[in-house]
Order: C-alpha cells, then sequence, then structure tokens
C-alpha cells in the first residue's frame, strides 16, 4: 500500500510541476508587447481543428514534436503570442512574423492528438497582415465508382490573407498506396 501512495504522490508532484512551468510560460507570453520593430509583423493563426501547432519558422522551432513544450528559441526570438486564456487551450497560440520570404512547418491534428498531418509551407509574408491556415476536409458530392468513394475525403488547408483564400494545398488519399503528401492547388 505504501508503494501505491509514494507512486500516486510522485505523479502528483510531476503534475504539479509541469503545469507551474505551463503557467510561467503562459504568464511571460502574456507579457509580451509589441514594439517598433514588430509593429508591421504579418500575424499568422491556426484553425480548423481542435488543435495545431506551429513546429517551426524557418529554422527555429517553436513547439518541440516530442514534449509538446514551447521552445525557449521561441520565447527569445519574440515571435510567439498568446491568443487564448492558457496554453492548454486548443489553437492557444499565433505567431508575429517579420515580412518576407519563411518556411513554416505546422502540424494539424484533425482527429486526434495521436496523428499529426504536417505542412511545410513556404511563403512571403507581408507587413500588417493577418494570416489564417484553416484545416478542413473536401466533401465530394460527385456520384463515383464504389472504390473511390470508400476511400477518405481529401485533407485540406487554406491560407488566408485577411480572410481570403489565397493558397490552398489539399492530401488526397492514395487508394493504392495509402500514402500522401499535401499538394498545392489552383483556386
Amino acid at each position: 500500500m505504501a508503494k501505491y501512495w509514494k507512486s500516486l504522490f510522485a505523479l502528483s508532484g510531476i503534475t504539479l510541476v509541469l503545469s507551474a512551468c505551463q503557467s510561467v510560460d503562459t504568464m511571460r507570453l502574456k507579457a509580451v508587447k509589441e514594439n517598433a520593430k514588430t509593429q508591421s509583423n504579418a500575424l499568422v493563426y491556426c484553425a480548423g481543428t481542435h488543435d495545431c501547432e506551429f513546429e517551426r519558422l524557418d529554422k527555429t522551432i517553436i513547439i518541440d514534436a516530442k514534449s509538446g513544450r514551447l521552445n525557449k528559441q521561441a520565447k527569445q526570438a519574440n515571435i510567439v503570442r498568446l491568443n487564448a486564456k492558457s496554453l492548454s487551450q486548443p489553437n492557444a497560440l499565433y505567431l508575429s512574423v517579420a515580412p518576407g520570404p519563411h518556411e513554416l512547418v505546422v502540424r494539424f491534428y484533425p482527429i486526434s492528438r495521436d496523428k499529426a498531418e504536417v505542412l511545410h509551407l513556404f511563403h512571403r509574408f507581408q507587413a500588417n497582415q493577418a494570416y489564417t491556415l484553416k484545416m478542413y476536409r473536401q466533401r465530394n458530392t460527385k456520384a463515383n465508382s464504389l472504390l473511390k468513394t470508400s476511400a477518405p475525403e481529401p485533407l485540406c488547408v487554406d491560407l488566408m490573407q485577411n480572410k481570403k483564400t489565397i493558397r490552398r494545398f489539399c492530401k488526397p488519399y492514395n487508394v493504392q498506396t495509402g500514402i500522401a503528401e499535401f499538394v498545392e492547388r489552383k483556386i
């Protein structure tokens, strides 16, 4: 019985420490203020799924893929902003990105936290613009063969600039291999 209580106490302690770390991160992000250098940055949001994470901007890791924690480099680079009351809420973060060309890697979780869909985006972000990466499943209303209708409908991500879709990426399901990548489609 003593072994049980020790394990429970240790687990409670670890949980308390992790939530304290998350609270410190939340407080630091709430304290971030725009300055003259970041005032004209582009803002990049995530939407459409219960949760998505910004993995990397250029070479700066934002959210670690294994731990799910906000990286120290991202905090120091002053690119992460809080969009919710705490980090535990869905889609809690957004980015403040300097204008210009950037590589952005985003992990979407359309079904569960066990399976991420990863989008690599190369884009020239413009100053003072708001961008949203919105994931959705493209519904097919056409009658097709039984084989085509049994395959999952493609996942798509729209890159929206001030609520106007400017780019679209879809990941069609390959019936033969079961493997697919996001491919840009014409709008």
